[in-house]
């Protein structure tokens, strides 16, 4: 051996595996990693990632993945009841963890485990022997716990994590982070405050804040027992009655570092991965990227390739597909994307390296300040087959924010920033007007990150932007319904880039945020134009990926020609009497009262309602409401749900009384009382935001105020509705509700025919279900019969179960079991498709609509019994509410249209479940009337035939029209 290699460092690496395989899993919780077989590969990625970092940028010469033995530890012998509260491990664990042990074999690093003993024990007992051999150690782990073991030689080394960097914790930084004398002393304040994690109790009422107090002044857990009589009140008690407990709990958050195990440095060495494995694994796993960046065959960048950022000696990016020469460079320029040096981008889940930022990429972001550039710009603009756009405003609120600026990007890489002077409302118009040919031009698709905000924006300023949209919000929605569809997420899902912070600009929340019109146009600029640049290369990222779902259409048939739609019926709100629902609020007041004081009646006694804590000790405690069997939640309280209350309230007459009390303070303060202050000052309307990329189902969801969830079941509900009125008094409300439309299609989609009979001949379907279910004449049917059968018919599609049913109407669970089995038994087409449904989402592990809308059902063949029962419902219910969605976005579009092209007065104001609601100017509904039921009930030919039926009213406020 040489003098060199003799003196060369010796680095060893330890890494928790269980710590660093569930932080990946949990990493990418809300963004899953799922392959093309259906395995969620989160977990694998995030564990090697990790692994693959720490080898690439710390160079260990030796390396070990140290896990739990398999069998119990000596802690659980000391206390029963360690970690006997955490959950069982998640199934995507459990399936992940062969590959993560087959992917460290093929980087030939040994897994080191002793039944008996956790991994930090064998980690701490490996540190110690390995500093004793004169190796610097890191504990590769993100657990606080292992600090009690760090020395000199001995460190932490916690790798990055959601775009923080790796961070070495030596003694100096576990002093000053338990604020303690003496790295041992760790295990003290541990063993005070207990784990709750590991079901380690400590002592009561220690915290981690007290347990430092207490260590910076008695030094120890021994030392504070032995002065217990200087502590004060309930402090001194729990200390006295738990000092067991503290000294048991301090032994079992102390590692050992006696683990019989020997430390072998040669087996340790770090050795040249097996490629051909490590390449077949990450084929099985799909993680293409990662290998390149691994195993190579991707082109290497190298610092020389990089030009500084900035708007000028950046290299320039060559035109986008279909587009144009550049405004300040020529065709044949290099292109440079902001994801372009990853290689493949449009993988799903979180990006296989760290996250680029706008200082690491080259950009030529320009500020476009004068008329003459502008023309200039304008000029390329209109050469284009595609040009993605964003505004900048003073704020979100559509009706009251101003216009800051305008960027456009044509090409990745290359952007441009529009000025417009917020304060200066003329001055900004004009700015705007310049560019109207643009907005106004019907061949030119516009891109945007929810563009239905600057559609919005834009009609404030008289534009109303023409030609096809490609929105990139709805285009991940279809592609990942159950992701989060921000841009910043996108960006760094897709492209492995984190766009500028908004706040790096105005400040975080607060009084004393600023707004974007408080900033100089150059500081601005780039933030801009880097919004519109990522949302071109996201467009560029989700178009084949769309095709290749068979998707592509349904986005540019139903998704993104309702953007201008919805933005047309915010923009026009809906009037509300508020003088009405002063007077009704009163009223429900009344009520509320009167209930209150039948309440306390039945209680013996006054408490606070609203109180679930009051009122559990009300009803189960003195009343003994429930006989007794009432569970309790986490926190130790009864639990006083509505599911709970709704079991109790035929029974309980209390039960029945508070639950509509809750109901009716419900309505008055969500509805009755909210509305009115949400009436916009700009026009004395309320305009509510619809919002296309939130529910899983496909349907619209509304916000501020949500009107999708105003009450019609109850009458009191109902009455809401009187409040919304016309416009004035040349206007009526008209109200078009299709009928029983999740009904026809589940009739269509079964192919039953009893019930397409009865939908074809105009009969009431829920008669001739109850004719069926009761096994009597339709002549016969009587009120009660078919009130049982409807609540079947409907409860069906969403898989209710007897014990629902029995809820529902009213009667005992067995014979809510026999109507359900007589209903399958009389409607066998139902079943099959049912149980088709569910087949089929095994197999694909997705459910669809009839244009192809897409519901990831990836728990349908879980192994919790509960989960998978809950998607197997929902695999049955999606194709249905989800083609119901469609139906209706596509009967908003063909009737936005129609009055459009008709050059009507008539404006759609509402959407709300399966209804649309217009303010219709008196001389056209009978005009319209015909035309508007036509247009919804062509929407979208059902495949067996089955007819759409559509209810019109109209009335001097929605109530009435309804």
């Amino acid at each position: 051996m040489t003098d060199t290699a003799a003196t060369a460092p010796k680095k060893l690496f330890l890494l928790d595996a269980f710590a660093l395989i569930y932080r990946s899993h949990f990493a990418f919780s809300k963004n899953p990693r799922i392959n093309s077989k259906g395995m969620n590969t989160g977990a694998v990625l995030g564990f090697t990632n990790t692994l693959v970092e720490v080898l690439q940028k710390e160079k260990p010469t030796h390396i070990g993945v140290c896990f739990d033995g398999p069998k119990k530890t000596f802690r659980h012998e000391q206390f029963a009841d360690y970690k006997a509260q955490r959950q069982a491990m998640p199934e995507d664990i459990g399936i992940a963890l062969p590959y993560i042990k087959k992917i460290i074999e093929g980087f030939h690093i040994p897994i080191l485990m002793m039944d008996g003993f956790e991994a930090d024990d064998v980690i701490g007992t490996l540190a110690q022997r390995a500093e004793a051999q004169g190796f610097e150690v890191f504990m590769m782990t993100p657990d606080k716990d292992y600090c009690q073991l760090v020395t000199e030689n001995i460190k932490i080394y916690k790798p990055a994590f959601m775009g923080n960097a790796a961070e070495i914790l030596d003694v100096a930084h576990v002093l000053a982070r338990f604020e303690i004398e003496r790295v041992e002393q760790v295990i003290d304040i541990l063993g005070l405050q207990g784990d709750a994690s590991d079901n380690i109790p400590g002592i009561p009422g220690i915290g981690e804040k007290t347990a430092k107090t207490l260590i910076q002044k008695y030094g120890s857990v021994e030392n504070l027992l032995a002065h217990v009589d200087e502590l004060k009140g309930k402090q001194q008690e729990n200390v006295r009655n738990f000092a067991e407990q503290g000294l048991m709990s301090k032994e079992l958050a102390t590692i050992h570092v006696n683990v019989p195990l020997d430390f072998e440095p040669d087996k340790l060495v770090l050795d040249a991965p097996n490629e051909a494995v490590l390449r077949e694994l990450f084929d099985e796993l799909e993680f293409r990227q990662l290998a390149t960046r691994v195993l190579g065959g991707g082109p290497e960048r190298t610092p020389a390739s990089v030009a500084k950022p900035g708007t000028t000696g950046a290299r320039r990016p060559k035109p986008a597909a279909g587009g144009q020469a550049s405004l300040f460079g020529n065709p044949g320029d290099e292109a440079v994307a902001i994801g372009a040096e990853y290689g493949e981008t449009g993988q799903a889940g979180a990006p296989d390296g760290p996250r680029r930022r706008l200082e690491d990429v080259p950009y030529q972001y320009h500020l476009m300040d004068t008329p003459a550039l502008r023309q200039s710009l304008l000029h390329f603009l209109l050469r284009q087959m595609e040009v993605s756009f964003d505004t900048e405003t003073t704020g979100l609120d559509t009706m009251t924010a101003r216009l800051v600026g305008l960027s456009f990007c044509y090409r990745p890489g290359e952007a441009y920033y529009v000025p417009v002077p917020a304060d200066d409302l003329p001055a900004a118009q004009a700015i705007v007007d310049e560019f109207c040919p643009f907005f106004n031009s019907p061949d030119i698709l516009k891109i945007g990150q929810n563009i239905k905000y600057d559609l919005s924006i834009l009609r404030h300023y008289n534009v109303e932007v023409a030609g096809p949209l490609f929105d990139t919000m709805l285009a991940h929605y279809l592609i990942e319904p159950d992701m989060r569809h921000n841009m910043d997420v996108l960006a760094e899902t897709y492209l492995h880039y984190a766009p500028v912070p908004i706040t790096d600009l105005i400040g975080p929340k607060g009084k004393k945020q600023i707004t974007m019109a408080d900033i100089a146009p150059a500081q601005v600029k780039d933030y801009a134009c880097e919004d519109a640049d990522v949302t071109l290369q996201l467009k560029h990222v989700f178009e084949p990926m769309l095709k290749e779902l068979g998707l592509l259409e349904l986005l540019n048939t139903v998704e993104n020609p309702l953007v201008p739609v919805l933005s047309s019926i915010e923009y026009e709100g809906v009037r509300i009497d508020s003088v009405a629902m002063g007077e009704y609020s009163a009223e429900l007041q009344g009520y509320v009262i009167e209930l209150e004081r039948q309440i306390f009646l039945e209680a013996g006694q006054e408490f606070n309602i609203g109180s679930p804590k009051q009122l559990g000790e009300v009803l189960f405690d003195k009343m003994q409401v429930g006989g007794g069997k009432i569970k309790k939640t986490k926190t130790g309280q009864y639990a006083t749900g509505e599911e709970i209350l709704s079991q109790l309230a035929a029974e309980n007459p209390i039960a029945a009384l508070i639950l509509e009390y809750r109901q009716l303070s419900k309505l008055r303060s969500t509805y009755v009382e909210a509305l009115p202050q949400l009436v916009s000052v700009v026009d004395g309307r309320v305009h509510t935001s619809f919002n296309q990329a939130v529910t899983a189902t496909g349907r619209l969801s509304s916000t501020n105020p949500n009107l999708q969830n105003i009450p019609i079941r109850t009458e009191k509900g109902r009455e809401i509705r009187k409040a919304f009125v016309p416009r004035d008094d040349q206007h009526l409300l008209l109200a078009a509700d299709y009928s029983q439309v999740e009904l026809r299609i589940m009739a269509d989609f079964s192919g039953d025919a009893t019930m397409i009979e009865a939908f074809r001949l105009g009969q009431d379907v829920h008669s001739s279900t109850a004719s069926k279910v009761f096994r009597v004449p339709l002549s016969e049917v009587d009120a009660e019969m078919r009130r049982k059968a409807k609540t079947v018919n409907f409860g069906i599609i969403y898989g209710i179960s007897a014990f629902g049913l029995a809820q529902r109407i009213g009667i005992s669970r067995k014979e809510a079991a026999d109507i359900i089995d007589t209903y399958f038994q009389e409607f066998p087409s139902v079943k099959q498709f049912m149980d088709d449904s569910i087949n089929r989402a095994r197999e694909l592990e997705y459910a669809e609509t009839l244009l192809k809308r897409r519901r990831y059902l990836r728990d349908i063949n879980s192994r919790n019994a509960t989960l998978r029962g809950y998607t197997e419902r929902n695999a049955i219910n999606a194709p249905i509410q989800g083609t119901a969605a469609d139906i209706i976005k596509l009967a908003m579009i063909n009737i936005y249209n129609w009055l459009r092209e008709e050059k009507l007065k008539t404006r759609m104001i509402l959407q709300v479940h399966d209804e649309l609601v217009f303010d219709a100017v008196q001389e056209e509904v009978e005009y319209i009337t015909p035309k508007i039921k036509e247009l919804m009930t062509q929407a979208l030919l059902l495949p067996r035939g089955v007819p759409l039926e559509v209810e019109v009213g109209t009335g001097r406020n929605w109530l009435q029209a309804h």
